[in-house]
Formats: structure tokens, C-alpha cells, sequence
């Protein structure tokens, strides 16, 4: 993919400069008001990214985005779209760099299907809040990100130990990875549609 020496590009003059990969993303972002909304990536370039968003900001608003894969990025509002908006992605050249490369991987993962492709698409949770329930019996509340039949990603100001057992809610799971700003858990058993929600926010 083509990088620009600029930082910030005209939103014609991106399109124009680079290719944009559809991708199924997750993640959250936060207004200039401080509102934070959950979010799903529909396209994304080095450049730009187009979202689904419940709340919607203005043209020229700045906006900071936490994605699953690809980290914080922020930028502006460029133009409104049915139910989102799209924005740019304000970046050095170098960080371009590896966003072109982690956009690549991703177009590559969904056409090969490979191991880190998640089996089940992934949902916001309408009551995000939980209690996580540690080896050694601790609990703590938590945030779920967002979770699927097979697993979830979870804020958290502390991390279990990768690999340990944990329950969220009363749906047993193990820590897979770190997260930004959490950890993600793989159910030990996948759980079906009907009472996921009640299962993990159960106290």
C-alpha cells in the first residue's frame, strides 16, 4: 500500500492515496464530549476507516478509537454515513507503515482462515458490566468489551495470568492474551446464543 509523508491527508485525496481493505473489527471510541461508544470497523486504509457507531459526532470532531488487532488510533470526522461516520487516521509514516502491514494480515486472515480468525462473530453485550472470579476465589467487576459463543475481551485495570482459569460470571474461561487495556478469555466450553448475556453477567 501507498504511505504518505503527511500527516494528516484530505479525505478525497486519502481515498485517493490508499486501498481500503473491508475488515470486521471491534472496538470502542470516545467523542470529544468524553461519551464512549462501542464500534465495528467496516473498511480501514492507513489513512482512514469507516465505522458503525451508536453516537454520532459531527464533521471535524477529533475522535480516539480502541480497535481489537490494531490498538488506539485517532483522528476527525471527515463525513457522516448511514449509521457511523468515517474518519482519519492520524499517523507518522512509520506507524502507516505497520498499520498497512496489520490491514494486510487481516485481509489475509479472513480469505485463509487462519488460527486467529475467531469462530463466532462477536457482539456488545447490552449490560457490559460483570464479575470476574479469579483461581485463588478473588472477584473483581470488569467491562466486556464484547464476547461471541466461544469467548470474550474484557477491561480490566488488572490482568490474570495468561493461561489461568477464571470465571466470568458463572461461564468458566481461560486467559488467552492481553489486551491494551485487558485480557481476552477463550470459554472452556462454547456457550449457546439464547443465554449468553445471562451467563456472563450473572453475580
Amino acid at each position: 500500500m501507498a504511505l504518505a509523508n503527511k500527516k494528516f491527508l484530505p479525505a478525497a485525496e486519502e481515498r485517493r492515496r490508499f486501498q481500503r481493505v473491508k475488515v470486521h473489527l471491534l472496538g470502542r471510541y470516545m467523542l470529544p464530549d468524553r461519551r464512549e461508544f462501542p464500534c465495528q470497523v467496516i473498511n480501514m486504509s492507513p489513512g482512514g476507516l469507516a465505522l458503525l457507531a451508536p453516537g454520532i459526532g459531527n464533521v471535524g470532531d477529533r475522535v480516539v478509537a480502541y480497535l481489537d488487532h490494531i490498538g488506539r488510533v485517532e483522528g476527525k470526522i471527515t463525513r457522516i454515513i448511514d449509521n457511523g461516520f468515517a474518519m482519519t487516521v492520524g499517523a507518522t509514516p512509520r506507524k502507516r507503515d505497520k498499520l498497512a502491514a496489520q490491514l494486510t494480515w487481516l485481509a489475509n486472515r479472513d480469505i485463509l482462515n487462519l488460527p486467529e480468525d475467531r469462530r463466532h462473530d462477536r457482539i456488545v453485550p447490552r449490560n457490559p458490566i460483570a464479575v470476574l472470579t479469579l483461581e485463588d476465589g478473588t472477584k473483581m467487576t470488569c467491562r466486556i468489551i464484547d464476547l461471541s459463543l466461544s469467548g470474550a475481551a474484557i477491561a480490566a485495570e488488572n490482568r490474570p495470568p495468561l493461561k489461568s482459569t477464571v470465571l466470568l460470571g458463572r461461564v468458566q474461561g481461560r486467559v488467552v492474551r492481553n489486551l491494551e487495556d485487558g485480557f481476552a478469555l477463550e470459554f472452556l466450553h462454547s456457550q449457546p446464543i439464547e443465554t449468553l448475556e445471562e451467563s456472563v453477567t450473572a453475580r
